[in-house]
């Protein structure tokens, strides 16, 4: 039995993937020879699971051995069990979640566009709202989150999610497209507000670089980088990436090495190659990109896991991949 044959699904598309039969897999591309020194050798993609409408926020519990993946258009939390190879069913609905992450004491944090909030779940498997509003305005839809080695959880809030039926409801803005940091005494702030659409965030290794995906930057997205200091607080804006053209940057992962890991795609406008972009782009930590993992279908975010921590799992549009790599996620 397939990963895929153990949900119960309708009539979503399944991608049909034929894994390499060629070391090293040809579907990771040095564009740099340092890259070289991160691919693993015998590491082939595979996919794990597909039927999915749209895969998003991965994250992995290691302590269970299992991998969550937001399917938002469905209102699902989907669950790969390592040690099983059987995908089921985790949460369901799941206020349309995207981004997924793991607090300081290991708890499920979940960025909800239905009820524009993020939650956490606790160890009874009941849920506790962290945020909704700020100011007395309602939050748009909160897209991705990370938590920092402090404790303070921080989460990108666009309005994607409020922007028609697909991925939650429509209704209108109340906040600018922001970046938030939930403190760990329940103070919530506003610490951006100046990004057209922020997505994917991370933390460099040192906790002391904050990395955000601007999604609507024009002509091309990009990637940002601030100081961050003990008390949270950005300074020294600056470019790290410029995707200079078609690619859609979405979600970050960040290595031990503090290489950048992003979802990749195209950003749908005319001529562009979508099968060349579609994937993850790797770049290094001065923002150079350094390598490409193929895939067929777009990857929107991804994560590392596995019990060596050198598993990168990608949740692309339809489908979940894993690669094994010669490095370590944070």
């Amino acid at each position: 039995m397939t990963p895929a044959a153990a949900l119960p699904m309708g009539s979503e598309p399944r991608v049909p993937f034929v894994p390499s039969s060629r070391l090293p897999d040809p579907a990771v591309e040095l564009l740099d020879p340092s890259f070289a020194a991160l691919r693993l050798y015998g590491g082939t993609v595979e996919q794990l699971v597909t039927g999915l409408r749209w895969a998003e926020g991965p994250v992995w519990f290691g302590d269970m051995r299992c991998l969550l993946v937001s399917d938002i258009p469905n209102d699902r939390i989907v669950r790969w069990d390592e040690a099983s190879g059987l995908t089921s069913v985790f949460r369901a609905p799941s206020g349309h979640s995207n981004g997924l992450a793991r607090d300081a004491q290991g708890r499920l944090l979940a960025c909800e566009h239905l009820g524009r909030r993020i939650t956490r779940t606790e160890y009874d498997g009941s849920v506790t709202v962290l945020a909704d509003r700020f100011d007395g305005a309602r939050l748009n839809s909160p897209n991705d989150i990370v938590c920092r080695r402090d404790g303070s959880i921080w989460f990108t809030d666009p309005p994607f999610g409020i922007g028609g039926w697909w991925e939650g409801e429509p209704a209108a803005a109340e906040r600018p497209h922001g970046v938030y940091r939930l403190g760990t005494d329940g103070r919530l702030e506003c610490v951006l507000d100046d990004l057209a659409g922020p997505n994917g965030l991370a933390f460099a290794p040192d906790d002391r670089v904050l990395y955000v995906i601007e999604s609507r930057a024009v002509p091309s997205r990009r990637v940002w980088a601030w100081d961050v200091d003990a008390a949270g607080r950005l300074s020294n804006k600056r470019l790290q990436v410029d995707a200079d053209g078609a690619g859609a940057l979405d979600g970050i992962a960040v290595d031990v090495q503090g290489n950048l890991w992003c979802g990749f795609g195209s950003d749908g406008r005319a001529g562009a190659d979508a099968a060349a972009l579609d994937g993850v782009r790797v770049f290094d930590r001065d923002g150079r990109p350094i390598g490409h993992i193929h895939l067929p279908e777009r990857c929107a975010n991804l994560c590392f896991g596995g019990a060596r921590r050198n598993r990168l799992f990608m949740a692309a549009s339809h489908s979940v991949y894993a690669l094994a790599v010669n490095v370590q996620g944070l």
